[in-house]
């Protein structure tokens, strides 16, 4: 397989992948196709290699650098836009982490301990399965978030070496 073969075949399974974790498909192959480009790339340059619309491609990028996962780049005595992505995957893992954090658990956090305060009759079996089932599921998804806190405070040997020290 040659280079621009395979870049196409990274960029698709990236942009499937991105999908499949509930990231659109085409922000995830924006994303791989600045990582495997050592060069910065303007829009057109995006929109090109991709077959995307220009609208298409300012709302990737813009979300992309909401992300923090692209640095939008000015070159002296030039009018254009680059575009460039950290290639530093412990850095990409760290900000995922961050940001599907701060979107999906935050939010989901924030319900569970109003829910917890729930009262009722603690007789009622009605809520005792609902406290149970609503506490048991704050204690895993407030552990998801130390670990994730880990994750981020942590530096890449440190964190690995610790995963790994779970499963021997």
């Amino acid at each position: 397989m040659e280079l621009p073969e395979a870049k196409q075949k990274f960029i698709e399974a990236w942009g499937k992948l991105g999908s499949e974790w509930g990231i659109n498909r085409t922000m995830a192959q924006v994303h791989a196709l600045l990582l495997v480009t050592p060069e910065t790339l303007t829009t057109e340059d995006i929109m090109e290699a991709l077959s995307i619309s220009r609208g298409n491609a300012n709302m990737t990028l813009r979300d992309l650098m909401s992300w923090g996962l692209v640095e939008k780049q000015h070159k002296a005595g030039e009018r254009k836009e680059y575009f460039y992505a950290d290639k530093n995957t412990w850095n990409i893992a760290r900000q995922v982490a961050k940001e599907r954090r701060k979107r999906e658990l935050d939010p989901v956090l924030k319900v569970l301990d109003e829910l917890t305060k729930v009262e009722g009759d603690k007789k009622d079996p009605a809520y005792q399965t609902f406290h149970k089932s609503v506490t048991d599921i704050n204690k895993l998804a407030k552990n998801v978030d130390k670990t994730l806190e880990t994750m981020l405070k942590a530096e890449e040997n440190w964190f690995w070496g610790s995963i790994f020290k779970i499963f021997k």
